[in-house]
């Protein structure tokens, strides 16, 4: 597999080959998702440029693949599964950008749809990697995250481990370390949330909850970088709290006391999706017993939850 990743360099002097014809190198990329978010809400006014919403990702070992097959002399491209009608509007849009042929992308993904796990995000930087291999370009990030964003609101996932990131915009606010070896045993609580419906609905956010949002966000930008695994448990939960009243988790205070009776890290959402986790130490000593714990306490208001792992650097 190719870990085509994007670099500052500039797009338009590297496309531009005096018209030189592209080789086709094997065309292999993936990109990982996010269980949630670490944190989301909105910066207080002025704060940042432009928008002041605003996301901490939370990298999974969990994967979207991409293929792609060049077909000389056209510009569609044609995507398989044929649902993925995001990944084929940048497809198209990348392969004009770089003046090279259309052809036939096929995506694979470990993420469920409409979860919060960040699938689309991920099958669109992973269908981005793999038309940029298979024609042995580099690309800038910026033109990735500028077709992003015409198309919907995007987690971070382009960067190697934890980002805050302006998801509207598709701008990276700062790049804040690798997450700690965390374990999440999640649930879902059903149904799916559809980014572009949601983000519309969603309401302006008090000044005094964006006071605590961006107390909280630089609360990551230490704790993240230390590793603070108990920060960043407490920072997850209250995210986790002040998202409630804007779209509810109807197991949220379940799995709160749930953590709070196994001595877990904490409550970590899909703020804009139907997952809800309970985060642990995994180098913890006492990992595996609290693992155990915090399944068997789950078990009654989900029969098949599942772990996830963090990792590190989102490739």
């Amino acid at each position: 597999m190719c870990h085509q990743t994007f670099d500052s360099a500039d797009a338009a002097q590297i496309f531009a080959e005096a018209g030189e014809q592209p080789k086709v190198h094997s065309s292999g990329a993936l990109c990982c998702g996010t269980f949630g978010e670490l944190l989301q809400g909105q910066l207080p006014v002025g704060s940042v440029p432009h928008d002041p919403h605003f996301l901490i990702t939370m990298p999974i070992a969990l994967f979207a693949r991409a293929y792609f097959m060049p077909i000389a002399g056209t510009r569609s491209v044609t995507v398989y599964p044929s649902h993925k009608v995001k990944a084929k509007r940048l497809a198209e849009n990348l392969v004009i950008a770089l003046g090279v042929s259309g052809g036939t992308l096929l995506l694979q993904s470990e993420l469920p749809e409409g979860k919060g796990l960040a699938s689309s995000s991920a099958d669109l930087v992973a269908a981005a990697r793999s038309i940029a291999c298979c024609f042995k370009r580099r690309v800038r990030t910026s033109l990735i995250e500028k077709l992003m964003a015409e198309i919907e609101p995007s987690d971070g996932v382009m960067y190697p481990g934890v980002v805050a990131y302006q998801q509207r915009t598709c701008s990276l606010l700062s790049f804040l370390g690798q997450m700690p070896p965390l374990a999440i045993v999640g649930i879902d609580e059903g149904g799916t949330v559809e980014t572009v419906d949601y983000d519309q609905r969603r309401g302006e956010i008090s000044a005094s909850h964006r006071a605590e949002y961006q107390h909280l966000l630089d609360h990551a930008r230490t704790a993240i970088p230390q590793g603070d695994t108990a920060t960043i448990g407490r920072i997850a939960t209250a995210s986790a709290r002040l998202h409630q009243e804007r779209a509810p988790k109807e197991q949220l205070n379940a799995m709160l006391k749930a953590s709070q009776d196994t001595g877990a890290l904490g409550v970590i959402v899909a703020h804009s999706g139907t997952m809800i986790g309970i985060l642990l130490d995994r180098m913890a000593a006492d990992f595996p017993r609290k693992l155990r714990s915090v399944l068997t306490h789950v078990s009654p208001f989900d029969t098949s939850p599942k772990i996830y792992l963090t990792m590190t650097g989102c490739r």
